[in-house]
């Protein structure tokens, strides 16, 4: 664990549960991180994992028949579950922004660009309307979008994919956040444009020394652009490392089938993990990974298939869910000395 003084974001037992005709859906179910200030934190994992509903749970966008519990979602201090609308008001926007992956659709198609991004600054900046008109045109040269001047009169139906996602993180970035929760923020968008906006986002974020929450499906986007990666499956974390240690030297079996999935560069066929995430309204006993686990075929492990593990933590400060590493009653980890405990 992080010392108190550096974290920013800190996240304990949060579960978002959905009360549906068909049961109780368990969106997230037990999720445990913490962010530190100025720090890029990854969550990745395969649509359906959890991952947009840990987000829209943090920033209190969840919605009836949805209901979050947590021990503790704390922002700088601030206990975010006791928030009321003003408590609230006050941090979207200001403290914390969530970029979406879907930024056409979030941009109003009746106003010009520049007229958005003005507004934004006049209303959290305090600036005046030419002061706010001039700053907004600079943070659209920042983003690299090509003659600025003229795309501040451009209206969304205008702009690509890529130029709208980079209107979107000049509108986060434009009210200096302390935390910037990015949500598939590349998706759709063909491999160079995202290289750019990713490059981009990294660059801004640590002139700023503004945190980040990078959500996305895929780990190759996390390689340069995160610090430290959960990796989330069916609601729960599974594991978590220093970005340079997921990838060399992977522990769970679902995050080692999801670097076995990565195009590899001989153009040898795509690995895929076998099976499917499990219905969330319909979770099954044990690890919820079980079904598809290569590891607990190949040792027999029975214990996968009726217990739970528990999220451990390593001194080194890794931390896993997986009984490969830890122990019960009747059953002896058979990698513990790897993990270190």
């Amino acid at each position: 664990m992080a010392d108190a003084s550096s974290l920013l974001l800190e996240v304990e037992g949060l579960r978002t549960h959905f009360r549906l005709p068909r049961g109780i859906v368990r969106a997230v179910d037990g999720v445990d991180f913490f962010i530190r200030r100025g720090e890029a934190y990854g969550l990745v994992g395969e649509s359906g994992s959890g991952k947009t509903v840990t987000a829209l749970s943090i920033m209190g966008l969840i919605e009836p028949p949805g209901e979050v519990v947590a021990e503790k979602i704390r922002f700088d201090g601030l206990a975010l579950l006791e928030l009321d609308e003003a408590g609230w008001a006050s941090l979207r926007g200001d403290r914390i922004c969530l970029i979406f992956q879907d930024p056409q659709v979030r941009l109003n198609p009746v106003f010009s660009i520049g007229s958005q991004l003005a507004e934004v600054l006049q209303i959290h900046r305090g600036l005046g309307r030419q002061e706010a008109w001039t700053q907004a045109k600079d943070l659209l040269s920042q983003m690299e979008i090509p003659d600025a001047q003229q795309r501040m009169r451009s209206y969304p139906h205008e702009l690509s994919g890529g130029q709208s996602q980079r209107v979107m993180i000049a509108m986060a970035l434009a009210m200096q956040p302390d935390l910037i929760i990015a949500d598939e923020p590349t998706t759709a968008l063909d491999p160079t444009i995202q290289a750019q906006i990713l490059e981009i986002l990294r660059r801004l974020r640590v002139a700023q020394a503004t945190s980040m929450l990078l959500i996305t499906h895929d780990l190759g986007v996390m390689a340069g652009n995160a610090d430290r990666i959960g990796v989330l499956y069916a609601g729960q974390l599974v594991e978590e490392a220093e970005v340079v240690d997921i990838f060399r030297n992977p522990l769970h079996p679902y995050t080692q089938g999801l670097l076995a999935s990565l195009p590899p560069p001989d153009h040898r066929p795509l690995r895929a993990i076998p099976g499917t995430v499990p219905d969330p309204a319909d979770i099954p006993p044990g690890c919820r990974f079980a079904p598809r686990c290569e590891a607990r075929r190949k040792l027999s492990l029975e214990v996968c298939e009726h217990y739970m593990p528990d999220w451990i933590r390593a001194p080194s400060g890794r931390a896993v869910r997986c009984w490969l590493y830890q122990g019960r009653e009747g059953h002896v980890p058979p990698l513990a000395r790897q993990f270190g405990v």
